[in-house]
């Protein structure tokens, strides 16, 4: 047998025991210590729950921080090339204090490590009355020598699940939100025993899956987003990173436990490393993470919760939801002074707040997307200037709204070939396409867009920006340790450029886009509005997406568009505007062309909108419908229910796809008294009843949409 071999068989019999627990309003965070090598753990789970949890079994509890320093060993267990996790940094990890701090409603658990100099704190923070805990890990180098990190981790809970000595692999099964343009969101739940996370029979080989997005669309193939379910006893652990850049998640097995570890990409997987010198300190981007005996749409609404606080720091006019339209998919990207002159009138005394000239504004010599970058007005398509337009807006009792895509340069502009601008990879500028990407960590950089954004948004009046994002920096960029280095720094750039234009400009309402979705993520989200939640402008599968990005994002920050057509029926009309109940109301489209009765559907929908806006902005969702598989065949129904903070309103939001069956039966949670149906958005024909816990709609044909507000 060899060391390696015995020491694992040890795992039978170790040491283990509880070193501290805290309650953490309806869940518990136990730290675990290992007598025989002092190593100290984190689990979490739901407060209930706590009794049951066991040390007994074979497994060995994994330190609170996974890290790599540079000429330390790789791990072994056939796991070097696919994991980073357990190298010999970990092992010469030692456990050297835990400190516990009050602030007000706020609790600090800071875990000391150590390792030849070098200080590794895990932070564990909560607020009281709060759904989920925040963790992150700060690392500290005291050493002479320069320190090379190759991994680190923000978060890493051992011992799931924990509640009995074996592990039932049976019972575990990963969610995970898969991501891409146009299909974002779509749940994957996989049972661990298909993704072979079963230990073999002498604990020594660890398999690891490590998943995640590279590059700066964090919201692209996946989402930073996981839920661990332990389906026998009901509850779940749920996590989300909040990076706008290159992260990970790895869900590893190689004995009787689960562990699961986020942050950062590492080396292998982002070809990210890090330098610190003596008394350099390094912070790693914050995982929310949470533990309850609720199903996936709950422990989503616990994730999303500390979402909640972005709400509390946007504009005063966002506080109640308001209306917005959006130009681009009427004009297509060819707005002018005389078309947006037409669509603000058609829209004058609708009750839309918000009035947005999409992309291109900035086109020069009919040279189209490619002239992104220099951000100067179209002088044949507005003569009079944008500031004209905006006025217009203004007077007509909207706010105007415009956008850029401020972070990139197109093939076509000036600033494309002024390479001190740019970032490079290797040496050469870094390149997509027609795109290549402005280096925002550079003072001239920052100096020209607020000259090209900031000064032309104050000086022409706009009150509104969409900043859009459509291409992806990849594995990084020149300019520091590492080309995954050299990305985080850029996108922390972006984001402090982001921070700054809300300094300057107070009330300016942002919207985060990114070829629709692909940065809805907590970080992003805390410096917006609100976010575009797809590109899928006309699909039929909008409800479906919206409902997706729910488990993601706040539906009081997801814009979903509502595009309307001159050749519209009155069912298609109330399918598109019945989609945008599910998150921020966005209108396009014909605006210019509809006839009265479209309008007349149309601004029924605005003012039922209005009225069901305090249950959209605080509120807790549940999806119910049969799963859906194709998003271009969709087959069945969905239905969100949203029920308002205080429990006494409830929003029905229903949809009805191809083979949807006569009725559409939706299942309505305990009162404390009896529903009654208070307001009503569908098409003629459509019939709806109430019976005792259930909502029945009737007469829902493929593609129907219809609301429901209740009351109790």
């Amino acid at each position: 047998m060899t060391d390696t071999e015995a020491g694992f068989q040890k795992g039978m019999h170790v040491m283990k025991e509880i070193y501290s627990t805290f309650r953490l309003g309806d869940m518990c965070a136990v730290y675990l210590l290992e007598g025989d090598t002092g190593t100290c753990g984190l689990t979490l789970l739901p407060w209930e729950l706590k009794d049951r949890l066991t040390l007994e079994g074979w497994w060995n509890i994994e330190p609170v921080v996974q890290m790599k320093l540079l000429g330390d060993a790789y791990p072994d267990g056939f796991s070097h090339g696919h994991s980073m996790r357990n190298s010999a940094t970990v092992t010469g990890l030692v456990f050297r204090e835990q400190r516990e701090e009050r602030q007000g409603a706020v609790l600090r658990v800071t875990t000391v490590l150590e390792r030849e100099g070098v200080e590794v704190s895990h932070i564990l923070e909560y607020t009281e009355g709060s759904l989920f805990t925040v963790q992150y890990t700060r690392l500290h180098s005291r050493r002479e020598a320069e320190v090379g990190v190759e991994m680190i981790s923000s978060y890493n809970l051992c011992a799931f699940s924990g509640l009995e000595p074996e592990l039932r692999m049976e019972d575990l099964v990963l969610h995970r939100m898969q991501s891409k343009w146009s299909m974002e969101g779509k749940l994957e739940s996989v049972p661990f025993l298909d993704l072979q996370l079963e230990p073999a029979w002498l604990r020594i080989g660890a398999n690891s899956l490590r998943f995640g997005q590279v590059g700066s669309m964090p919201v692209r193939r996946y989402f930073p987003w996981m839920i661990a379910e332990d389906r026998k006893y009901g509850y779940g652990i749920g996590i989300q990173i909040c990076h706008p850049a290159s992260w990970q998640m790895e869900v590893y097995n190689r004995d009787d436990r689960i562990a699961l570890s986020g942050g950062l990409a590492d080396r292998e997987f982002g070809h990210w490393m890090k330098y610190l010198k003596k008394d350099q300190v390094f912070e790693t981007p914050p995982a929310i993470i949470t533990a309850a005996c609720e199903d996936v749409d709950g422990i989503s609404h616990r994730l999303t919760s500390a979402q909640r606080a972005n709400l509390d720091k946007v504009p005063e006019v966002e506080r109640t939801l308001p209306i917005i339209f959006n130009e681009y998919c009427t004009t297509w990207g060819n707005p002018s002074e005389e078309n947006m002159l037409k669509i603000v009138d058609a829209l004058r005394g609708k009750g839309i707040t918000y009035c947005v000239i999409d992309a291109g504004w900035h086109i020069q010599n009919g040279s189209d997307w490619s002239d992104i970058g220099d951000w100067i007005t179209n002088q044949k398509q507005f003569p009079n200037g944008l500031s004209h337009v905006a006025r217009a807006v203004r007077e007509a009792g909207m706010i105007p709204g415009l956008w850029y895509e401020m972070e990139v340069a197109g093939e076509a502009s000036r600033i494309f070939r002024e390479e001190e601008y740019l970032l490079h990879r290797d040496g050469f500028p870094l390149q997509t396409g027609h795109r290549r990407f402005l280096d925002m960590r550079k003072p001239r950089v920052r100096e020209y867009l607020r000259e090209r954004v900031t000064e032309n948004l104050r000086q022409c009046g706009f009150g509104y920006l969409k900043v859009d994002y459509n291409d992806n920096i990849g594995i990084g960029c020149d300019g520091a340790e590492s080309l995954g280095e050299g990305l985080r720094q850029n996108m922390a750039a972006s984001q402090d450029f982001f921070r700054e234009l809300r300094q300057e400009l107070p009330d300016l309402v942002i919207e985060n886009c990114s070829s629709g979705g692909h940065r809805t993520e907590p970080s992003m989200q805390a410096l917006a509005s609100m976010a575009s939640f797809s590109d899928a402008h006309e699909c039929n599968a909008i409800p479906v997406i919206a409902a997706n990005v729910t488990r993601a994002i706040l539906p009081a920050q997801s814009q979903i568009w509502a595009v309307l057509r001159r050749k519209d029926s009155e069912k298609r009309l109330y399918y598109s505007l019945s989609n945008t109940f599910l998150g921020r109301m966005c209108l396009s489209g014909d605006v210019c062309g509809l006839e009265e009765w479209q309008w007349r559907i149309a601004e029924e929908g605005m003012a039922f909108y209005k009225r069901c806006a305090p249950v959209i902005r605080n509120g807790r969702s549940f999806r119910q419908g049969p799963h859906v598989d194709s998003y271009n065949h969709l087959r069945g129904w969905q239905a969100v229910c949203r029920r308002g903070e205080d429990g006494a309103q409830m929003l029905v939001v229903a949809h009805s796809f191809e083979a949807c069956g006569n009725v559409v039966e939706v299942q309505l949670p305990e009162a404390g008294g009896h529903w009654q149906i208070s307001g009503e958005f569908h098409r003629k024909g459509i019939s709806v009843e109430l019976r005792e816990d259930r909502l029945l709609l009737s007469a829902m044909e493929a593609y129907d949409g219809a609301v429901i507000l209740l009351s109790c």
